[in-house]
């Protein structure tokens, strides 16, 4: 069958269109995405204005419409962090409900990072043994730990690249003292998980998903995407550590000049960068892979599950 998972994330409004088989991996068919950036444009009550509801509605309605021309038989519409913590997020969902005949489900932090942890586990599969999976998104850090499909342990942090910038990075390029108040910020917040982490013992295998890791991966020498999602992608700590400090000299426009940064991203990859360094420093890693797949297939592969089709 066909399926869709629509994902309204804190930068974009996503459809991924997959073809579920029994006994193999979703393929995918179609992607259609759309620039929203709801991190960036609450208002100081913590609120989605009229004009970002309207905004979102559209791009859902685009979104359906894109499904159904694509033959989807089900779609599986979720909504994360820009939302869930938006001080209206009911009177948002009641809107885009009543526009566009879809109920948006609200994912909690927790479950963003359980259903990430899902995906990488099967991507990567149990040879790969005890799993820490790092994902940076627009509006939160999550940070998943286990050595079953459920991990041990799981939670979210309001680190999210674009939520950070919009709140402690206004200059292009950011002021240093900007830069290091940020920098602080972070890793107390980071600090603060390590122990609920560390007492379960050190990961065999440590995980980066998301479009913030695979960019940092990129620029620091990894393959681009157009060699395929099966070539290893890997970050190193000591790369991510020099790259930061350059990071912060640029302006966004010569940000979005480096291999695989969109002009989209390129003013929220500092933060993201700072992020990813204070979590890996903090837990101690000193390499990470990059999955393709995350929090998207992960919705998927539990759906298929619910279904009993086997997945592999």
């Amino acid at each position: 069958m066909r399926l869709g998972v629509l994902d309204v994330g804190s930068n974009t409004v996503h459809l991924l269109v997959v073809d579920a088989h029994p006994g193999a991996r979703p393929l995918p068919a179609y992607s259609h995405k759309a620039e929203l950036k709801l991190a960036e444009i609450l208002d100081e009550d913590g609120a989605i204005g009229d004009a970002g509801v309207a905004r979102l509605a559209a791009q859902v309605a685009d979104a359906e419409r894109v499904a159904e021309d694509k033959g989807v038989e089900e779609v599986l519409a979720f909504a994360t962090s820009a939302v869930r913590e938006a001080v209206n997020a009911e009177e948002v969902l009641a809107r885009v409900a009543e526009g566009t005949g879809i109920k948006l489900q609200v994912l909690s932090g927790a479950d963003e990072a359980r259903l990430t942890f899902l995906a990488a586990r099967r991507w990567f599969g149990w040879s790969a043994g005890r799993l820490l999976v790092l994902d940076i998104g627009g509006g939160s850090l999550e940070a998943a730990y286990g050595i079953d499909e459920q991990p041990d342990a799981a939670v979210s942090l309001p680190l999210g690249a674009g939520r950070l910038t919009a709140s402690a990075l206004p200059g292009d390029p950011p002021e240093p003292e900007d830069v290091r108040a940020l920098r602080k910020h972070v890793r107390a917040e980071i600090a603060r998980t390590v122990a609920e982490f560390s007492r379960l013992g050190a990961p065999d295998h440590v995980v980066g998903t998301s479009k913030t890791f695979r960019q940092l991966a990129r620029i620091a020498g990894a393959a681009a995407s157009r060699e395929g999602l099966y070539v290893q992608r890997t970050l190193g700590r000591r790369d991510l550590e020099e790259w930061v400090p350059r990071l912060a000299s640029m302006t966004a426009a010569q940000r979005s000049a480096l291999p695989g940064v969109s002009e989209g991203r390129a003013r929220q990859l500092l933060a993201g960068a700072l992020v990813a360094e204070g979590a890996m420093d903090l837990f101690g890693v000193e390499e990470l892979e990059i999955c393709p797949w995350a929090l998207r297939e992960g919705v998927i592969l539990r759906r298929l599950d619910a279904m009993g089709l086997p997945v592999r």
